[in-house]
């Protein structure tokens, strides 16, 4: 008898005698591959990391976050990085390097490990900038901006940049500023929110009132075809 699954071939030979052959049914197809798993939704949390990533809004102090390092604030005038440390941390305990243009900080006791290593973004006064140690478990490092007159993106190249066209001035300590250098400060400031929105800037309107003030002057003069240089 032929196996369960198999069909029965009977034909007659040459001899007269019956050949009996028995043929497998043909391989079943292989089953098809099952369907790759969706990619999972992003939770709320996630999207929340990641928008947190995202924004280059400046936080209090005109400043920002270095995740996971250290966070800062800054003036016209300098620049502050307060760095959490363990607890019970003494000076003495902690290699800081201070440079033109770098900055290095990490604890002695992990050799070639290092929290910040890295360019700054703009040069620093090197003789009138200082860092201490806080109740024990902070750093703070207070850089001098070598130009008190723009603001800094970031503490180091490389890492988070906040958007300065953002910044607010009414957030800013101008009033530690003397009375012409407060004004130039806002009337950078103005300048910038002026060119982000694409609008004339100080400079630009004192002109564009002047040209309209002469063409009230001379109604009989003919200003249509006439092109304004900025």
């Amino acid at each position: 008898k032929a196996a369960k699954g198999e069909s029965e071939v009977v034909e007659m030979g040459k001899d007269g005698e019956f050949d009996i052959d028995f043929k497998s049914p043909a391989a079943a197809s292989p089953p098809a591959p099952a369907p790759a798993p969706a990619a999972a939704e992003p939770t709320k949390t996630e999207e929340k990391k990641k928008e947190e990533e995202d924004d280059d809004t400046p936080g209090l102090g005109n400043g920002g976050t270095e995740p996971g390092k250290y966070v800062w604030t800054q003036t016209l005038a300098e620049v502050s990085v307060t760095v959490p440390l363990p607890d019970n941390t003494r000076g003495k305990d902690l290699s800081v390097t201070i440079a033109r243009t770098s900055l290095k900080v990490g604890m002695k006791k992990d050799k070639g490990e290092w929290i910040i290593n890295a360019p700054l973004t703009k040069p620093a006064i090197v003789d009138d900038s200082f860092w201490t140690v806080e109740d024990g478990n902070r750093l703070v490092i207070n850089l001098q901006k070598s130009n008190q007159m723009e603001w800094w993106d970031s503490v180091c190249e490389g890492h988070k940049k906040i958007d300065v066209k953002k910044i607010s001035p009414e957030n800013s300590s101008l009033g530690d500023l003397d009375g012409e250098t407060r004004k130039t400060v806002e009337k950078m400031m103005f300048d910038q929110r002026q060119k982000a929105m694409g609008l004339p800037t100080s400079d630009e309107q004192t002109k564009l009132d002047a040209i309209e003030g002469f063409k009230k002057a001379h109604p009989e003069m003919d200003f249509s075809n006439a092109k304004m240089n900025m």
